[in-house]
Parts: C-alpha cells; structure tokens; sequence
C-alpha cells in the first residue's frame, strides 16, 4: 500500500508510525502491530499507532526516528506492508517463564533491542522477566558479547587500557573526576566512559558536563585519550554496546536495575573501549543497591568471573555506601567539591580517601608498587591538578577553571535540626529524592550540600543541609518533601525511657 509521509515532531523512544483507522482496517493491521516502510533502498520495521484525527486517510505519520531512519520528503509516497512481530518477543515469554536461552536467542534479541523493533511494552517485559528470573553466567557472557557485537569498537594504538566503574547507589560519589586524572598523570591511560544519571541526583557524564564536553564519537575519544592518557566521556554518545542504552530508558521508569542487565551493562562498554585491566567500586550500606557484605561479595564474584571470561583482568573494591560520599550531591556541588581537592583541599575526608584507595589498586593493577603512596603524591603535588586541566582543554573546556568558577544554584534554602542531639541515621535514597525534586541532574545547579555525618553532635536550629535548585518553584518542592522524608534522623544519647512498677499505698 502507498501512503503519503507525513513528519510528527515527536518522539517515542521506538521506531513509530501513525497510520489512519481506515488504512489499518484495508491492510490488516492493529494498534501495536508492526509495518514495514520502505523508501528507496532503505527499510525499516515501525510499530503502529492509531488515529482518525491527525492524518488523512493515504497518509503516514513518521514520529521521530522513524523519518529519521527512513528519510523521505515530506509528501512522498512509502511503501507500506504489514509484517509479523519480531521472533525475539518469543524469546521474552521464554525468559518469563524462567527458561534459560540459548546463544543464537540471545543474540537475536540483542540485536532486535539495537534495531528498535521492540515496543516499549515488550523492552518492559524483557527487563521484568530478568528482573524477577535472571539468568546463569553462560546467558550473562552471551549478552554481553551480543551488546559488544552489535555496537562500535575502539581498539588504542597504546596500551595496556585502564577502566574504572562504580556500580553507584551513593550519592556524591564523584571519585571518577579524581581517579582519571591521578591515573592518567602516573603514565596510564584510562579511556573512561561514564553514564548519566538514571535514577541518582548526579552520573559522572553530568557532573563533567558542568566545565566539559563529554559528547564525542569513537575517533575523537580515541584522539583525546592516547594524547593526554584520559578523557571523561559520555557513553550515550558513542554507538558502545546500543542495546544498553534503549534498555537503560526502560529499566529508569520500572526503577529496576537486574543483576545479568547491569554486569552485561558494565562490562560490554568496557570491552568495547577495549580495556584490559577494569576496577569495579561496590559501595555498599543501607539504601545502596547493594545494602549487605554478603551481596557485594556475589557482585564482585560474578564481575570477576564475567571478567575473566572477556578476557578482562578484574578487580572490586567493596566501599562504605551507608551514607553520601563527601558533602555535595548535584553536578555543579560536586564538581566544586572535586575540583577543590584537586586545588589542595584536604576535605572532605571521605572523597580523599575513597580516591586514593581506588587509585593506588589501578596503580598497583598497573605494575606500580606503593599505590596509594604515589597516588598521594600525585595528588598533592599538584600533578593531577595539571592531568585534570589537560584533559579538561581536550574535551573542550577552560584550563584554567578553578572551583569557585563554578555557577550553583542561585535559589537555596537550609533545612534545620529540630532538635538537638546526634545524627543517628541518613537515608541515601531519600536525598537523592530531594535533590531530584530540586532539579537535579537535568538543572546542573541544583542539589544538595549536607553539613553532619551519621554520629555528629547536632544542636537545635542547626543546618543539616542546605537545599540548592536554579528555579523557585523546584526549591519550594524540594523543601516541601524534605519536611515529608526527612531524611536525617537526631536522636539524643538516651534512645527511650522505660518507666518502673508504681506501687500505691491504700
């Protein structure tokens, strides 16, 4: 059937048509349903919707990617055939019903995900039913190669390549922005590619945003890393490992991250970059997505074991993640907070130590002995300060940025102890609420900066934090749901009162 193309500015995540209820009733076809469009020599697979308002009949709505893909002029004739649904959303019910896969399966649904021809409700049924079933390290090893497979490659003229990952969970976790350059200046290179933000205040892509471009295509990454020995990348903007990313879009709106989806996530980008040598931060605590000792040990198993198996030499290092690393939560509070260390500043004490630590194990994976030592000099001596602002000038931004250059968000509020007493407790997953609530990551100005640590002495009317946001309206949010989770608990030194028997006297 010939239908005429018409452009819809908007954008479903997936590869959609809009057809008129009277040319679906003449082809067949249903809402959800797949078409076929072809136009000159390209094809591609669109899932249909519905309408008797927006088109006339004869006509095809194009949303987004499907125009961009299919690349008519508008009013041009397409060809229009019905077509089946993918082989692979057998494969889905498959794994919903706790069978394994076999490689040729996996590969086909890969494949199908970085092809777009899965509906958004079959992605969802995907990640669900590994969520709930998981699957064995052979379908694991399976997955992750079909990611690699079906994206782009980097292979460095120099070597051997250096990686860091945190599986994340903490807020203001923003060590990347330290490592990279303390690695780098010690005569590694580190290609490091980071993630944005999907569930957490701040990803490091968002954070380097802040004073840095972090979009570029394999060529430029290549270029930039073996000039200066790092770069700090944006993922989402190389073709690393497709597949991860339309699923990471799925798996944002369920609030779920499954085990196989996350190591195969990981580990497929960092094969794609090429790395030969990969350390994985597991922070672990309460309100982390890894809350016991017990379960961070079967992470950093199975990371080793799927490392092992890739050709990857991995390490893991399990990190305190019961409270925020650092005082800032937010991209703009936690470049400040980084940039400042790399200046000198000796705190805050948990960033510093955190680093130091992940960077001497890569130094040590590296043949250097003494790793936190030199990591230390490299640090204070002003070496990685110096790394930090070469790379900085290779992804195309100021050099000679200091901290306080740094624009925060100009509306802010404190929010005060009602009593006083000790900081018993902080709830990661409800500062990460807040500092969402104030905008962040989207707004790189909003978040938080907290004052007290679990234990600290807390007077009445003190600051626990302070609320930052670039718009009235989102501080006034934010503040309003501080009141609802409050998520710093002052308890004094007696916990409860237990009252005694009294005894009356007739």
């Amino acid at each position: 059937m010939k239908l005429k193309a018409k452009y819809i500015d908007m954008d479903t995540g997936e590869i959609t048509a809009l057809l008129h209820v009277s040319d679906c009733l003449e082809m067949g076809v249903h809402e959800q349903d797949r078409i076929k469009l072809k136009h000159e020599n390209e094809t591609v697979t669109a899932i249909v919707h519905t309408t008797e308002r927006y088109l006339k009949p004869g006509e095809v709505g194009l949303l987004g990617k499907a125009f961009q893909f299919i690349g008519p002029e508008l009013g041009e004739s397409l060809e229009v055939v019905p077509t089946g649904k993918p082989e692979s959303v057998e494969f889905i019910r498959k794994k919903m019903d706790d069978l394994e896969l076999s490689t040729q399966e996996i590969n086909t649904l890969v494949t199908d995900i970085s092809l777009r021809n899965l509906s958004q409700v079959e992605l969802s049924a995907y990640v669900t039913a590994l969520h709930i079933n998981g699957m064995n390290i052979r379908e694991t090893v399976d997955l992750t190669k079909a990611m690699v497979d079906t994206g782009e490659t980097i292979e460095f003229d120099r070597g051997p390549v250096f990686d860091f990952h945190s599986v994340g969970g903490v807020p203001g976790n923003k060590v990347t922005l330290l490592v990279v350059p303390i690695v780098a200046a010690a005569g590694l290179l580190i290609p490091k590619t980071s993630s944005r933000a999907i569930s957490s205040a701040a990803g490091t892509a968002d954070i380097v945003e802040v004073f840095a471009n972090v979009n570029f295509d394999a060529k430029k990454l290549k270029k930039i890393a073996e000039e200066v020995g790092g770069i700090m990348a944006w993922g989402g903007g190389l073709n690393l490992a497709p597949a991860d990313d339309i699923i990471i879009k799925v798996e944002y709106p369920l609030g779920v991250d499954p085990h196989a989806q996350l190591l195969a996530s990981v580990m497929s980008k960092k094969k794609a970059v090429g790395a030969d040598h990969l350390l994985i931060d597991i922070p672990m605590g309460q309100g982390t997505k890894v809350p016991t000792m017990e379960m961070a040990k079967q992470y950093a198993h199975d990371f080793i074991e799927l490392g092992d198996k890739l050709g990857i030499r991995v390490e893991c290092a399990v990190t305190y993640g019961g409270q925020p690393v650092g005082r800032a939560i937010g991209p703009a509070l936690e470049a400040r907070e980084a940039i400042s260390i790399l200046e000198g500043s000796k705190t805050p004490n948990s960033v510093v130590e955190k680093t130091l630590t992940l960077s001497g194990i890569l130094l040590e994976m590296g043949g250097i002995i003494r790793g936190v030592d030199n990591a230390r000099e490299i640090l204070e001596s002003g070496k990685a300060l110096q790394k930090f602002r070469e790379i900085v000038k290779a992804q195309g931004g100021n050099p000679d940025l200091k901290s306080e250059d740094i624009a925060i968000g100009k509306f802010k509020a404190d929010v005060l102890a009602k009593k006083s007493g000790y900081l018993g407790s902080i709830m990661n997953k409800q500062l990460v609420q807040i500092a969402r609530a104030a905008g962040s990551p989207k707004d790189k100005g909003a978040g938080l900066v907290i004052y007290k640590k679990v234990g600290s002495k807390v007077d009445a009317g003190e600051p626990l934090y302070t609320v930052y946001a670039d718009n009235e309206n989102k501080l006034n949010q934010a503040i309003g749901l501080t009141r609802k989770l409050e998520p710093m608990a002052v308890a004094g030194m007696v916990l409860a009162r237990m009252p005694g028997i009294t005894r009356y006297q007739s």
